[in-house]
């Protein structure tokens, strides 16, 4: 059994994925800010946590991630202000980071976007730029990390119905469902080829556990 902790854990992925990982045998901490949303969690088979991981320092963190094998992130600010998506997207990802290290949660995954560089493109005028920035820069102090991570480039996401198949060859963005990227979530953790590695992806026809492995 591996216990899995999930930052963004009522988000329309996370909602998707806790009962996949809780199906397949783990045991899974959703942290949520809102304490309304703790019965719909629950329902999935994980347990809610409530905190505001804008507002918790790395030592704060630490303690919540203590005891877990492996950290997901799958929260976001949801765009609007540029501010507070630095403090999510960016700023309280790498504490997460800082904070699973210091706790001996040796795997990571991050849910990025297929785009998501250093090298983005995005022009400072676009109302997406302070995102990429964000995920960019996220991304890469978890691939500097000595942390056991996978990075999860998902295209642009519907809410069509799982397909059960990926294209993780794929060049260019298309789409691909919300429920195929948590598939895909609770594929990377079952499959220690997944380490090390980004992995940007459509929808296609290679079965996910395929499609991932190393």
């Amino acid at each position: 059994m591996t216990r899995i902790i999930i930052f963004g854990g009522h988000g329309k992925i996370a909602l998707l994925a806790e009962p996949l990982l809780v199906a397949a045998g783990n045991e899974v901490t959703a942290v949520i800010r809102n304490p309304d949303h703790a019965d719909e969690v629950r329902a999935t088979g994980a347990t809610p946590l409530v905190a505001d991981i804008e507002q918790l320092d790395v030592d704060a963190l630490a303690e919540l991630i203590a005891d877990h094998d492996a950290v997901v992130w799958s929260a976001g600010a949801g765009g609007g202000d540029a501010s507070r998506t630095l403090a999510v997207d960016r700023d309280a990802a790498i504490r997460t980071m800082e904070a699973a290290e210091r706790a001996g949660a040796k795997r990571y995954v991050m849910v990025s976007y297929f785009g998501a560089s250093l090298d983005h493109g995005i022009d400072p005028e676009n109302s997406f730029f302070t995102y990429a920035e964000a995920k960019a820069h996220a991304d890469e102090r978890l691939r500097a990390s000595e942390l056991d991570w996978t990075v999860l480039g998902p295209s642009g996401l519907t809410l069509e119905d799982p397909t059960g198949a990926i294209d993780a060859e794929a060049t260019t963005s298309e789409t691909v469902s919300r429920a195929d990227v948590a598939a895909t979530i609770a594929a990377v953790l079952a499959d220690d080829s997944t380490i090390g590695r980004t992995i940007r992806f459509n929808t296609g026809s290679t079965p996910i556990a395929e499609a991932v492995r190393g």
